[in-house]
């Protein structure tokens, strides 16, 4: 990667590792994410993409369509100019935090399955680990109202 100073390619690297397990991206696709956030340009173009990252065109292409189909990267243009320009998607923080909400809910969903069907056929268990999973379920549902919270107060700040 030959974008910018040591500091940045280690913290690109070091992002890119836990965008991997986090966001279940490919390599590639999660150091071009991580490029895109820490990017102070306003985009790159596909081929300022390939030169940073040091990856073949149909690579790149394959990971930027990735990207943009979860939300992660949009493109624009730029007027009289007929390149796109691919950045970070202005609401990328928003649309984790909706990720979250999402396996929050079936979270709390499941837990009330198990909690329902432990409570009629594995009464033995339930009464033994029943309080465990209670206490699950008020996490869960703490988490859930603080991500609408925050994603609410989100909705309300606009990025010009």
């Amino acid at each position: 990667m030959n974008c910018c100073s040591p500091e940045k390619q280690k913290l690109i690297e070091e992002i890119g590792v836990h965008f991997e397990k986090v966001h279940k991206l490919a390599p590639l696709a999660a150091r071009i994410y991580v490029i895109m956030i820490l990017s102070p340009n306003d985009g790159h173009t596909f081929d300022e993409i390939i030169e940073i990252t040091g990856a073949s065109k149909s690579s790149v292409s394959t990971q930027l369509n990735l990207l943009m189909q979860t939300n992660k990267v949009e493109y624009f243009t730029k007027p009289g100019d007929r390149k796109r320009y691919f950045r970070a998607s202005r609401t990328y923080l928003k649309n984790n935090l909706l990720d979250q909400l999402d396996q929050v809910r079936e979270d709390i969903r499941l837990v009330e399955k198990i909690q329902s069907f432990n409570a009629e056929f594995n009464t033995e268990k339930f009464k033994k680990t029943g309080g465990v999973a209670m206490l699950y379920k008020e996490y869960l549902i703490a988490q859930k109202q603080n991500l609408e919270n925050t994603i609410e107060q989100m909705n309300k700040i606009t990025i010009e």
